[in-house]
């Protein structure tokens, strides 16, 4: 690790060729996203870590990729970059069952399942997603953030870039502030409650998967959907599939199956990719898209859980 021009470096070359355009949108949320920033010179986010808040930029430069980061949560950041671009991430062995799956493989298997550690971020991010639309919750995000989060340290500030409030400060939002923001009581205290024992839900990014998730659902008001977002983003998880989400089980059953099933017929056709369900569920998703979604505009969850 070196510091050049105020930033803290590191380089790092994946044992596999990663391509981080298609692991790294998994942490924009939504358009406008005050945490993130994607241009000619690589990703950016502003992100809050144990240490503190941090700006991290990441760039691929021939199989390796360059990681910058300014903040007092730097070197935090920079020693997680091996899994944050999928180091946790063991695709070996995967085989498609599907022919659908086998035409989407060669193009997907440049990408990992992320870890960035940050496992009560994330949480809160998928809680604000519970039961309500995706512009819903990303509305909800961006006026939060902006409004409780602090600049993000370095260039990230000249960017407009936001990191999200600590634990401690998402925990001190008063009600009629998530009100504001269209966050009902429900999912609100759901954070507030979460954010009171943030140690203990960071410790699982060093936990077993199952014991991790085992915690994560120990928490009111999180079940398998919310665990399973936190998981695909903090933990590095190929094999939790997004069950309860309001269209996946769809698409997938339709790309599958010819027909739409719900998450008991998802089940089955993953059964085959155990250990790497939610890498054959995403490879689906990617090759074949969403289904024709017909009937008038509802206010309905785009990509968001039916059960939480």
């Amino acid at each position: 690790m070196t510091t050049h021009a105020g930033a803290a470096t590191l380089r790092h070359r994946p044992p596999e060729p990663v391509d981080l355009d298609l692991v790294l949108p998994a942490f924009v949320r939504g358009p406008g996203d005050p945490t993130s920033h994607v241009g000619r010179d690589g990703w950016w986010f502003a992100w809050t870590t144990p240490q503190g808040p941090v700006t991290i930029r990441l760039e691929d430069e021939g199989g390796e990729v360059l990681a910058s980061a300014w903040g007092d949560g730097a070197a935090w950041m920079l020693e997680r970059v091996p899994d944050l671009v999928g180091g946790r991430d063991d695709p070996s062995g995967f085989v498609p069952h599907h022919d659908l799956v086998a035409r989407g493989w060669p193009r997907m298997s440049r990408w990992r399942v992320p870890a960035n550690g940050l496992v009560a971020q994330m949480l809160v991010c998928s809680v604000l997603e519970q039961r309500v639309t995706g512009r819903e919750a990303f509305s909800s995000q961006r006026q939060l953030v902006r409004r409780f989060g602090s600049p993000a340290p370095g260039p990230g500030e000249e960017l407009r870039l936001v990191c999200p409030p600590s634990a401690a400060e998402w925990a001190r939002i008063p009600s009629w502030a998530w009100l504001r923001a269209g966050v009902d009581g429900a999912r609100s205290r759901v954070v507030v409650r979460a954010m009171q024992v943030a140690g203990r839900l960071d410790e699982c990014a060093d936990l077993p998967l199952d014991r991790a998730h085992a915690r994560l659902r120990s928490l009111p008001g999180v079940g398998e959907w919310t665990a399973a977002e936190v998981a695909q983003r903090a933990l590095g998880d190929a094999d939790s599939p997004s069950f309860g989400d309001y269209h996946v089980a769809k698409d997938v059953t339709l790309a599958l199956d010819g027909q739409v099933g719900d998450d008991a017929r998802m089940a089955e056709l993953l059964e085959p990719y155990a250990g790497q369900r939610y890498r054959a569920q995403r490879i689906v998703t990617a090759t074949a898209g969403h289904r024709p979604r017909r009937g008038p505009r509802r206010s309905l969850p785009t990509h968001l859980p039916t059960r939480f």
